[in-house]
């Protein structure tokens, strides 16, 4: 009988079963839910359902991160009406300015190896890179959880994919995301368990290893994983995690596709409007003129990406806006403390509340009609930074921060 996969062995656990095959149904309970600013429009849904009470409220997290500051009264109303609901039910939540739900929950040490966590939030794959299980589920499914602590699911098929060899200088794991997504298409993943594995994984920095289950969502997988090392595992423990049990795949799964990559050969990336997996090197879009470069977001907004633009942009001044918004108070404090952020604004750039910020298109960074910004985030569908008719390249941070000295989308190691 053949091995297991990740997705296989975590949804088994979480169910409580033996073991489980792709294709089959489980009731599974997961060890962490939770949800952001759509926290309120999720418990009117719990409202109306009839629940008497939140099953189970220790394994429910609210993070306030997509339109922080409110920039609305609508918004500081939904803001009120979760932390009221919060207290009430004795849900832990994190205020406007502690940061994005994906990074704050990891730097919380709140997600562990070999758990499950489903988030209202699309980008949920990222706790792939603890050796989780996390998906990205509807506020229906959410209000359900919230009533039992249980939700339906049909175990993935699963896709590997080995990255071997090492990154050259100034290519970064944002453009090996890239490179997969263009190739096998935005659909490529499709409720499917992205599992890697590969030589290049141990080299990757945990800042690195962030960025690629993250972009998963893009890729429309189920989930994505990383498996989990001695790194992952200080990290954590520095952090106070508790016990765990971390879970791998066995070496005779069965996976649907194989796909390699060897990031050796990889150039630096971009992604062209108007989809994420409309991928091309880099050279291909060398000129394009660009009005805004934006810096940010739960795919890389840590302080390994402030570095990165901060050695670009180190005695250079930018030519086009830049707005950079850390990805949690954490790392706005690093860049604050190790001078990162001086040599940010040195060079012109404009500094946000840690939060989500322009990715919703809710403000901080919401462009004019016709103006191009090359961005770090993870998604450039049109209008996605609230203008219908404002395109959107996506990028690591070492090209946003070349294009804001060039004016146009340029090749940062020409600043090195």
């Amino acid at each position: 009988m053949p091995g297991y996969t990740f997705a296989e062995k975590a949804l088994a656990r979480a169910a409580g079963a033996a073991t489980a095959r792709a294709g089959e149904t489980l009731d599974v309970r997961p060890d962490v839910i939770f949800s952001h600013d759509n926290s309120a429009a999720i418990r009117r849904i719990f409202e109306k359902i009839g629940a008497p009470r939140i099953a189970h409220p220790e394994r429910m997290i609210f993070t306030l991160d997509h339109a922080v500051p409110a920039p609305t009264t609508q918004h500081a109303q939904n803001h009120a009406e979760i932390r009221a609901f919060a207290a009430e039910n004795g849900i832990r939540w994190f205020e406007v300015g502690r940061g994005i739900c994906h990074q704050v929950i990891s730097e919380e040490a709140l997600v562990l190896p070999g758990q499950v966590i489903l988030g209202a939030d699309s980008h949920s794959t990222h706790f792939g890179w603890l050796g989780a299980f996390g998906m990205g589920v509807g506020r229906t499914e959410m209000a359900a959880l919230w009533a039992t602590g249980e939700l339906w699911m049909r175990v993935p098929e699963a896709m590997r994919v080995t990255l071997t060899g090492r990154l050259a200088d100034g290519v970064t794991a944002k453009d090996a995301a890239l490179k997969l997504i263009g190739d096998r298409g935005a659909d490529g993943g499709d409720y499917r368990s992205i599992e890697f594995d590969g030589d290049a994984l141990p080299l990757l920095s945990l800042e690195e290893r962030m960025v690629i289950p993250n972009m998963m969502a893009e890729f429309g997988a189920m989930n994505a994983y990383l498996p989990p090392d001695e790194a992952v595992f200080n990290y954590l423990r520095t952090r106070g995690a508790g016990d765990f049990t971390p879970l791998y795949p066995d070496a005779d799964a069965v996976y649907s596709e194989h796909y390699t990559l060897d990031l050796g050969t990889l150039d630096p990336q971009i992604a062209l409007p108007h989809s994420p997996d409309n991928v091309v090197s880099l050279r291909e879009a060398l000129g394009q003129p660009v009005q805004q470069a934006f810096l940010g977001t739960c795919t890389n907004g840590r302080l390994e990406d402030l570095l990165a633009a901060a050695r670009v942009l180190r005695g250079q001044r930018v030519r086009c806006r830049m707005v950079v918004i850390p990805a949690s108070s954490e790392v706005l404090l690093a860049a604050t403390q190790d001078g990162t952020l001086a040599t940010l604004l040195a060079a012109g750039a404009t500094i946000s509340t840690p939060g989500c910020g322009p990715c919703m298109g809710n403000h901080m960074g919401v462009p004019a009609p016709n103006e191009a910004t090359i961005s770090s985030a993870n998604r450039n569908f049109k209008g996605r930074m609230g203008t219908a008719d404002a395109p959107i390249y996506l990028a690591s941070p070492y090209v946003v921060a070349a294009s804001a000295i060039a004016g146009a989308i340029a090749d940062p190691r020409e600043y090195f």
